[in-house]
């Protein structure tokens, strides 16, 4: 994936360029999870992954313990059953998956159809994270993931951001309204 690009001034005639390569072994992976509760504003819970380096059969982004455990947390902090939208990544799929996804009674999945990445607001989540990051130059990879947690924490008390990232994919989350007992 080519990094986000973004405005910046430079003087007349030399355009800053700052380059960017993939020869680096070390990156910063996340998670996300919008949830939504009747009654209750919405939620974002994510986790961050660092990997510093190249280690033989691991490996280097989320594995499925990584999101098993983040349902988990995300279970305990919304107290009740969940229900989960799920894109087709390949990690979400997988047989483990599956088996981590029985264990848990209180966990409903369902899979989001295949190159349908408007329907998960997610997406959204990743999108005005890299806006926000654009021609940001940092120097080290801990650097890097203080200012990304600081920009997740900051969407996390905008709640009205977090409501059009949901309402931008047009799918209705709010459970179907009891309809009242008609006896003739």
């Amino acid at each position: 994936m080519k990094p986000p690009k973004g405005r910046t001034w430079g003087r007349r005639g030399c355009t800053p360029v700052v380059k960017v390569t993939a020869a680096g072994t070390t990156r910063v992976s996340m998670a996300a999870l919008i949830c939504t509760k009747a009654g209750r504003r919405p939620r974002l819970i994510y986790r961050i992954h660092l990997d510093r380096g190249p280690a033989k059969g691991r490996r280097k982004g989320f594995t499925e313990i990584d999101y098993a455990r983040l349902l988990d947390a995300a279970h305990q902090q919304l107290g009740g059953p969940v229900v989960l939208v799920w894109d087709n990544l390949n990690t979400h799929v997988s047989r483990m998956m599956r088996r981590l996804i029985a264990a848990r009674l209180w966990l409903t999945v369902y899979q989001l159809p295949p190159y349908a990445p408007e329907f998960n607001p997610v997406e959204g989540v990743w999108s005005h994270l890299k806006r926000s990051l654009a021609n940001l130059a940092k120097h080290s990879l801990d650097q890097l993931t203080a200012r990304v947690k600081t920009r997740l924490k900051r969407m996390q008390y905008r709640p009205r951001l977090i409501e059009g990232l949901i309402a931008k994919t047009g799918l209705d989350l709010q459970p179907p309204r009891p309809q009242p007992l008609k006896i003739f």
